[in-house]
């Protein structure tokens, strides 16, 4: 049977194996979430948005004559893993994950880890501070729990909807981002602390050197428990589990 992939991307490290994938002239489609207003275009057939949970992409995977799905989402969006795992079992689908290795501490670090984003909320009680969250627009209703402080929010998008925060600027930025320019956000909105998720990856890592340079704590959200699967750390790596 020839091999039909179905690749769950949104991040740069799917954005890669959409490359090589193209350029083999794999018969793949990337999917996209759907959460950011203007996608990254693909060198293969997209489709953009949800499957309707696991029995519709169990119905997407039969339609398509789906062989091997490759989850290279964002290691926080444990939600569509799940679906991936449990709609892949029931159908004897071949699965792998393309995934980044978390961020690891090293010396100069300040870093406080939580849970989730329920934890990150509850670590920002007390005094007004200047906080960088670095989360995505999905989650900062939380923080609505804290309005004492001021928030700087770093989104792909501009809101369609005001933020619920009091007090807040938004800076709209894609990624990847660098050292230089991120020292430099932090030191003009004077931010006494970054939160952000262990994403993983090189894109985004350049605020945890900033804050290091500087001095800055950082509360780290640890990631969710994602299913049990192969998970392969480089597109090049993928390619070779497929065999092609």
């Amino acid at each position: 049977m020839t091999a039909k992939l179905l690749l769950l991307g949104g991040t740069t490290e799917a954005s890669q194996l959409a490359r090589l994938l193209a350029d083999q002239g794999a018969d793949a489609v990337y999917s996209y979430a759907g959460r950011v207003a203007s996608p990254k275009a693909q060198p293969l057939p997209t489709r953009v948005g949800g499957f309707g949970g696991v029995a519709g992409l169990v119905q997407y995977l039969r339609e398509h004559s789906i062989t091997h799905v490759v989850d290279a989402t964002h290691p926080f969006a444990a939600q569509m893993s799940w679906n991936a795992y449990e709609a892949c079992g029931q159908l004897g689908v071949a699965l792998c994950a393309l995934t980044r290795p978390a961020w690891q501490a090293v010396e100069g670090d300040r870093w406080q880890h939580v849970e989730d984003i329920q934890g990150a909320v509850a670590s920002l009680q007390g005094v007004p501070k200047r906080v960088l969250l670095a989360l995505g627009k999905l989650n900062l209703p939380a923080f609505v729990a804290q309005p004492q402080h001021h928030y700087v929010l770093r989104l792909v998008d501009t809101p369609d909807v005001a933020p619920p925060l009091p007090h807040h600027i938004v800076i709209v930025a894609r990624g990847p981002f660098d050292l230089a320019g991120d020292r430099a956000l932090m030191q003009s909105h004077d931010i006494d602390v970054v939160v952000c998720k262990n994403a993983g990856g090189i894109g985004a890592e350049a605020k945890l050197h900033a804050a290091r340079e500087l001095g800055l704590p950082v509360v780290m959200i640890d990631r969710p428990a994602l299913p049990p699967r192969s998970e392969i750390s480089s597109a090049e790596a993928v390619l070779q589990h497929l065999g092609l």
